[in-house]
């Protein structure tokens, strides 16, 4: 019994220095994959995201929900398409895409307010935050898919301001007031960059970066943007990995400190990573920055 004790004592007592380091920084996590659709799994990850807002972090949700936007796209009698894996977004496949994001945002507000927390659900709409522009696959028109041209993050510093979460869906307005749905992955890296945060988590149904994606051994913990670089170089890093590391490398060179490759399908993992010396997945940071990992 008094092993156990000391053992959370321990745990507890590793967590100081990034609790102190990180106080009243702005973290972004880019939550997604697995972890929006199964129950237990959603729940610890908000139950992270709360325990971070409680111990002095700022943090910032920007959720995708691509699986349920499929989901009600069928149910609506049509079929999902997709091209270079961009959704293929016309019309009425934008409204339901709305309507799913805006649903799936409010639930995620609900569940952040029920561990006393108090969150505000917007999406890029609001208050001109994500203004987008059109975004094609190799030059073809798939619609209403938008790339974020610009963020303005007032909205976001009033909320944390005033001590609210904010939950982002990661929807955009062009200058004509069209609405575009946006890549949670690229919003998210977007938005890190506007406010300089110091963290950014994306949660995915993968491990982190592997040297070598068939052999689990070579996980690697911590990398710089050169170590990065020189990883795509060689042609260790490839399929859905290399747009999510060069959005990685992009957020650092534009002022965030540091990104996270989580396994959302882990409960509790951004604690795991954030608050233990060795962390789960796999942290990319600037070339002068400090790495923590120790053996």
């Amino acid at each position: 019994m008094m092993d156990e004790v000391l053992k959370k004592a321990s745990v507890l007592v590793e967590a100081l220095p990034y609790i102190q380091r990180f106080n009243r920084k702005i973290i972004v996590v880019k939550y997604g994959g697995s972890a929006m659709v199964d129950d237990g799994l959603k729940r610890s990850v908000i139950e992270d995201v709360t325990l971070l807002k409680l111990v002095g972090f700022k943090p910032i949700i920007v959720h995708g929900g691509g699986k349920e936007i499929s989901r009600w796209v069928e149910k609506s009698g049509m079929q999902p398409q997709f091209i270079n894996g961009l959704r293929v977004t016309d019309e009425p496949t934008m409204e339901i895409a709305e309507m799913v994001l805006n649903k799936v945002n409010k639930s995620l507000v609900q569940l952040v307010e029920q561990l006393g927390v108090l969150a505000v659900g917007i999406s890029g709409k609001d208050g001109g935050m994500l203004k987008a522009v059109k975004k094609y696959a190799d030059g073809e028109d798939i619609g209403f898919v938008g790339d974020v041209s610009e963020v303005n993050p007032k909205i976001l510093y009033d909320l944390l301001e005033k001590d609210f979460l904010p939950i982002v869906a990661p929807i955009g307005m062009d200058a004509q007031g069209n609405t575009y749905n946006i890549n949670a992955d690229d919003a998210a890296c977007a938005i890190a960059r506007a406010v300089e945060a110091e963290k950014l988590a994306f949660l995915t149904d993968i491990e982190g970066v592997y040297k070598d994606p068939q052999d689990k051994s070579t996980l690697i913990s911590e990398l710089t943007i050169s170590e990065a670089d020189k990883l795509i170089a060689d042609g260790f890093i490839g399929g859905g990995m290399l747009p999510k590391l060069n959005n990685c490398i992009e957020a650092i060179h534009n002022g965030v400190s540091r990104v996270h490759i989580l396994d959302g399908r882990i409960a509790h993992c951004l604690l795991l990573e954030i608050f233990t010396n060795k962390g789960i997945g796999t942290a990319i940071l600037g070339d002068k920055e400090t790495k923590f990992y120790h053996e």
